[in-house]
């Protein structure tokens, strides 16, 4: 019955973090990405017509549960686990981080906005996961004040290069749109974190997240900026600008509900019980989407069990790949915060090799 009860909470927080969403639209860490999306169907649909060949910039995806979060002893503890997470993702240049729960039902799940209530493990750990990938200066506008964030100003900061000084200059600026109408313009104020806003050559709705491109004119006029895609600094001048937080479900939901259009194209699963192959030694193929899940306490196979659509398959069906990363270990338990280090560390010469091919 008490179990019952916690995934019931759990899925009307999550339910609610739609809400969220719509209300700032800041979807997966990045309220413009639906726009991109679209955008990028449309670049890609003209250079096929054009006779240009499209070529997609390989993803680096990352899988964890929520329950980690419910093992921790204390709400500092949460926060603290939480902030080794993202400063993993950040240091390894992830692009996703997949949140999954042990849920049978498959809807949608999600955070109340202003509720100072208990949040579910899956919950907690989206919203920081988020606040933390979000630019300083942009958390005040896009963030409501929240019991769940009360004690992460005693996080070590992500320092990633979309999180800009007030002093520093670059080619592309995370920024908010503002209520603000932009003088003589028909465009829109954005807060990039400057000491002057700038102005954008759309008209947007207020408390939308937008990648900005600033060029080389250091002045700060009335001349109109233009909106680009998240993924813009990436491809263009190879800056890593962040991560996307994703929630599932179950461990299913991760692989149906992939965001790309042809799927992770190589699934790699880690276990105390997987194969042992030395980094060096380990050879994988050319990628577009890569995902490495990594499993709770009780490891990857328990949560394969409790999954509906998954339960009674051995691991090695699910994933091409599934590997010990530390073999010999002294301690009964890696924890999943340890396991993230020590993994994408091993994995960081493979994937260098296979990127080499494309």
């Amino acid at each position: 019955m008490a179990k019952k009860k916690k995934r019931d909470e759990s899925e009307a927080v999550i339910h609610n973090y739609n809400k969220v969403d719509t209300e700032i639209e800041f979807v997966n860490g990045h309220s413009h990405k639906e726009d991109d999306k679209k955008k990028s169907k449309k670049k890609k649909r003209e250079k096929e017509q054009n006779g240009v060949q499209l070529k997609e910039r390989p993803t680096i995806s990352i899988a964890l549960p929520g329950s980690v979060i419910d093992n921790t002893q204390s709400f500092e503890l949460a926060t603290r686990l939480a902030g080794q997470i993202a400063r993993a993702a950040t240091i390894f240049r992830i692009d996703e981080i997949v949140v999954f729960d042990n849920s049978v039902d498959d809807s949608s799940v999600t955070m109340a906005d202003n509720s100072d209530e208990n949040e579910s493990g899956s919950a907690f750990l989206i919203r920081i996961l988020r606040y933390l990938e979000t630019p300083q200066y942009l958390r005040k506008s896009l963030f409501p004040r929240h019991n769940s964030l009360r004690c992460v100003g005693l996080l070590p900061p992500l320092d990633a290069p979309h999180h800009l000084r007030k002093h520093e200059w670059a080619p592309y600026r995370e920024g908010v749109t503002l209520k603000e109408h932009a003088p003589n313009s028909a465009g829109t104020l954005v807060d990039v974190g400057l000491s002057k806003n700038v102005v954008i050559d759309q008209v947007l709705e207020p408390g939308r997240r937008v990648t900005v491109a600033m060029g080389t004119n250091r002045h700060l006029d009335d001349q109109p900026r233009q909106v680009v895609s998240s993924s813009k600094p990436r491809e263009e001048v190879g800056l890593y600008w962040g991560y996307n937080v994703r929630y599932a479900a179950n461990i299913s939901s991760v692989f149906q509900c992939c965001p790309y259009t042809d799927g992770y194209d190589h699934l790699i699963g880690t276990s105390e019980h997987g194969l042992f192959v030395k980094s060096s030694d380990l050879t994988l193929p050319s990628f577009r989407h890569l995902l490495i899940a990594f499993g709770g306490l009780a490891g990857l196979e328990e949560c394969i069990e409790e999954d509906r659509i998954m339960k009674g398959k051995n691991p090695r069906e699910i994933f091409d790949s599934y590997l010990n990363t530390c073999p010999n270990q002294g301690s009964r338990t890696i924890r999943t915060e340890e396991a993230l280090f020590i993994s994408l560390q091993y994995f960081q010469e493979p994937i260098n090799r296979a990127l080499q091919d494309l």
